[in-house]
């Protein structure tokens, strides 16, 4: 196997994509075109049988020379290092047996698929090549709704028989491991009975293998699939599918072409795929026409059922207007967290009302995009959204979602899956985004302001103008109906400046395009009514969940504020759609953890504090001290550096004002404390006295986002993390001497953050995702090309023991890891081995923070851990609310 960072020839391997007989697939970069493309390693038995490779090449050369846009391309035939490969076109999306997987696919979509299919099988055809091994899980369907079939002519290479028909031993998908009892061979179901048999094959083969396709499309089910590849090959020779599965409209016409399609015997099968094409359009005209008179009937039965209930319906609707009682059609439900994922975070439904997304752990420990539908009963990730950030957007059809990435990234994916989009690159931390129904994204990122960019990509645009004055930054935009105008909450220095505020695609960047609606910054969402120029606005006041009248052509409120909800700590945690849908999670995303002592064996020996909402925390080089961060919960999005001496026990406040400061690191000998913070929106290096007089100094200022992480034992070099348009990078800002210029130490395509000085500063401990999960890594310093370690199996947060000889880490399963090591003459490492569960907090900041810390010894850890009653604050369920507008009116 190929490893991702490997090059093969020309090409840089990016991931692995799948294997199976057909050899491996993986994900590669081609440097001399600057494209994506895929590369099949070929199997050994077929790479060392020059017979096999000779019909290969001709099989690839007739391929490459058929130029149809259902057809996934053969770019190459490529040989490095004794090993051949095919150079592919890389189609990305999920394949047709994944779309399968959810259950049958609508009659009007399976068609348009099958279509596709069809005219690709027909131009292979024209040239002479037969599929011999069609299948759902050799077909994509891009988000686009455009299908691309894959290896197209592979199978014959693979056929080592004398003729060109191959036995049964030797099908496209039998191999010697197939003749092993019991096992199940996918793709013999899909097999024509002749090649079943193993007679000679020609395209009627794979006219059978599209009908088996059209047919499990159309209804969820294989028509062939027995226990063993022996029972179903018998199904597939003898035995008949259930006819009855297919669905009753368009009736007839649909049953006709499957079992035209699905003929044993050759003479009375379907004789071209040609002829499918006249059939696919008997059946997409008379589908329309029973869906014309289905409509008609539906409507009467409809009308009628509409009168009789609003006969039923009209005395009650009298007493209720009578009493003056709430009405009844408000319903509340609940949707729980998925199962044994923590922390889903904000619900935000689609337009139309019909799904959710949220962010939330995935399988491998990182966030990803999660779908529900309001109709089903599970929850389902989205491939490819990993390390997505927590604020989601829809577009206005309710098609696509934006998001953005721990890599700094702005994409799009589509709601049921597929290729994911890279619209731009954003610059410092994602602040949420909205999607205008003339194609506009608009996007909040901390330090930039507002920003622009076409929902097709390109290069983003600034929407607002920062005054670095007054210290504001931009967030949480939202459209109106209009697509032009839009809220977004300002956070400032000033609280003059602070609220919720309007403004207008069609002016010009500046404070004078915008209006200022509330004097409290939050997060708002408009909902249309019945008036198209009267709606309601959603907003979160003093912890409760309120909704006002609100006029759109004044772009003011039209009356008095009601309470929807209460418990809203985080002002964010709701959406709403234009069809009376509302969502909202109650609580917080920080829920109350205490600072917690444990000791090697995992039992906890002390507690530091109250419990609170902490986040960060950092120990003073003695050991007597502890530098956390803490929420404010006065103010929401602000957080302040409390320090705690352990000998007294009192925690005392140690940065103040509006911005949100964290990530505390202490000078080699304690006096001093370097911390990030936001004033200006930028995430800049502060510095003040750790005995709390003075001021707070800018040590380090700059539009980028930064984080601070160590100071070198010899007090020469702060080492911190720096988010520009790219991932996370490690740069070093020398502290003594004449020379302050800060210098980039780490820099790739990957984040690496979380980085840690070994105590002699010879090297570096940081977490990167390189490998496509979070690992921690030693790296030499200063110079990073002196050397480099991969530590872990999944993990991060790295600490080093006070005396250099233990490296700790928290694992992907968040159990608290020591890895014993040594530093001189040269690095050198154990295996590393698990101390204790760590019920350590993880919260919406992964990359850039360290929520724990080693006593000097390396006996005790003081982890910011959950408090008892927190988990349920982590899965707390999405509530939803139906036609929530009927409980406004009195």
């Amino acid at each position: 196997m190929l490893t991702p960072g490997s090059t093969y020839g020309g090409y840089q391997i990016i991931a692995l994509i799948g294997s199976g007989g057909m050899g491996e697939v993986y994900r590669a970069r081609d440097r001399k075109l600057d494209r994506d493309v895929a590369i099949k390693i070929l199997p050994e038995a077929l790479a060392t049988d020059p017979q096999g490779i000779a019909r290969f090449e001709r099989e690839a050369k007739t391929l490459a020379a058929v130029n149809q846009p259902h057809i996934a391309q053969i770019y190459g035939l490529e040989e490095s290092n004794g090993v051949r490969a095919l150079v592919m076109e890389l189609i990305d999306g999920p394949t047709l047996a994944d779309r399968i997987a959810h259950g049958p696919i609508p009659i009007d979509e399976a068609l348009l698929i099958a279509k596709q299919i069809a005219e690709a099988l027909e131009a292979a055809h024209e040239q002479g090549i037969i599929h011999r091994d069609l299948k759902p899980a050799n077909i994509k369907v891009r988000a686009d709704g455009k299908v691309k079939v894959l290896d197209f002519g592979l199978a014959k290479a693979f056929d080592t028989s004398p003729s060109s028909g191959a036995g049964a031993t030797m099908s496209p998908t039998l191999s010697i491991h197939a003749t092993q009892a019991g096992i199940i061979l996918g793709t013999a179901g899909y097999m024509a009975p002749e090649q079943a048999r193993g007679k000679s094959v020609d395209k009627r083969a794979d006219i059978w293998a599209f009908g088996v396709v059209l047919y499990e499309m159309l209804t969820g089910q294989r028509p062939f699939e027995g226990e063993t590849v022996s029972d179903t090959l018998i199904d597939v020779a003898t035995k008949e599918p259930d006819w009855g599965r297919i669905p009753a409209a368009p009736g007839r016409h649909v049953d006709r072409l499957v079992r035209r399609c699905l003929e044993k015997d050759l003479k009375r099968r379907l004789q071209d795929i040609g002829d499918a094409w006249l059939l696919l359009e008997e059946v997409g005209a008379a589908s329309g026409l029973t869906e014309t008179r289905a409509q008609g009937v539906r409507r009467w039965l409809w009308a009628g059922v509409t009168a009789l209930l609003a006969m039923i319906a009209a005395p009650v609707f009298f007493m209720y207007f009578r009493e003056k009682a709430t009405m009844t059609e408000v319903v509340r439900f609940q949707i729980p967290a998925p199962e044994n994922i923590p922390f889903p975070a904000t619900p935000v439904l689609s337009p139309n009302g019909r799904m959710i997304a949220f962010s939330a752990r995935g399988p491998a420990g990182r966030n990803i995009l999660w779908i529900r539908q309001l109709d089903t009963l599970d929850s389902r990730a989205l491939p490819g959204t990993e390390d997505d950030g927590e604020r989601s957007f829809w577009s206005p059809d309710s098609r696509f979602v934006g998001f953005a990435t721990a890599q700094g990234k702005l994409k799009k994916v589509a709601a049921f899956g597929g290729p994911v989009q890279t619209l731009c690159d954003i610059s410092g931390f994602w602040a949420g985004g909205a999607w205008s129904r003339n194609g506009t994204i608009i996007f909040g990122s901390v330090g930039h302001g507002l920003m622009r960019v076409p929902d097709s990509g390109g290069t983003p645009s600034p929407l607002t103008v920062l005054d670095s004055s007054r210290e504001d930054s931009y967030s949480e935009p939202t459209f109106l109906p209009d697509g032009r105008h839009f809220f977004y909450r300002r956070d400032s220095a000033s609280a003059d400046h602070s609220g919720l505020y309007v403004g207008s695609l069609d002016s010009g960047p500046g404070e004078a395009s915008s209006k200022r609606l509330l004097a409290a910054p939050t997060k708002a969402v408009y909902v249309p009514s019945k008036d198209p120029a009267l709606g309601y606005l959603l907003y979160v006041r003093e912890g409760s969940l309120m909704t006002q009248p609100f006029d759109t052509r004044r772009l003011e409120f039209a009356g008095e504020a009601v309470p929807e909800s209460e418990g809203f700590i985080d002002r964010g945690m709701f959406s709403a759609s234009e069809n009376g849908v509302l969502a909202y999670r109650t609580g917080s995303v920080f829920p109350m953890t205490q600072l917690t002592w444990f000791d090697r064996t995992g039992k906890i020996v002390g507690a530091v504090g109250e419990p609170g909402r902490y986040d960060t925390v950092a120990l003073s080089p003695d050991g007597a001290k502890v530098a956390v961060s803490r929420l404010d919960s006065q103010a929401v999005g602000t957080s302040a550096i409390w320090l705690y001496e352990f000998a007294h026990g009192n925690g005392q406040r140690f940065t103040f004002g509006p911005a949100a400061s964290y990530m505390p690191v202490w000078s080699p000998d304690g006096s001093r404390l370097v911390f990030t913070s936001s004033p200006t929106g930028g995430n800049d290096l502060y510095e003040k006295a750790s005995s709390g007089i003075g001021n707070e100094d800018s040590l380090l200022k700059s539009m980028e986002t930064k984080s601070s992480y160590d100071w070198s034992r010899d007090g020469r070099w702060l080492l911190y993390g720096l988010l520009g348009a790219g991932p996370w990078e490690l740069w070093i800002l020398p502290l003594t001497g004449n020379d302050h210029k800060p210098r980039r130490y780490l820099a790739s395509q990957y984040n690496e953050s979380q980085a840690r000085f070994s105590p002699d500063g010879r090297f570096v401990a940081y977490m990167s995702d390189e490998s496509g999960r979070n690992e921690v890594y030693v790296q030499a310093f200063p110079q990073a090309s002196g050397g480099k370690w991969l530590i872990s199996k999944g993990g991060s947060m790295p600490h080093w023991r006070h005396d250099g000889k233990e490296l700790f880490y928290i694992s992907a399963d968040s159990k608290m890891m020591a890895v014993n090591v040594t530093t001189a003459p040269e690095f050198r490492y154990g295996n590393p081995k698990a101390l204790f569960e760590a019920r350590i907090f993880g919260g919406p900041r992964t990359l850039n923070v360290t929520r724990y810390d080693v006593a000097p010894d390396g006996q005790k850890f003081l982890i910011n851990a959950l408090a008892a009653d927190a988990s349920s604050a982590l899965t707390s369920p999405i509530t939803v609310v139906l036609n929530w507008q009927m409980g406004l009116r009195r």
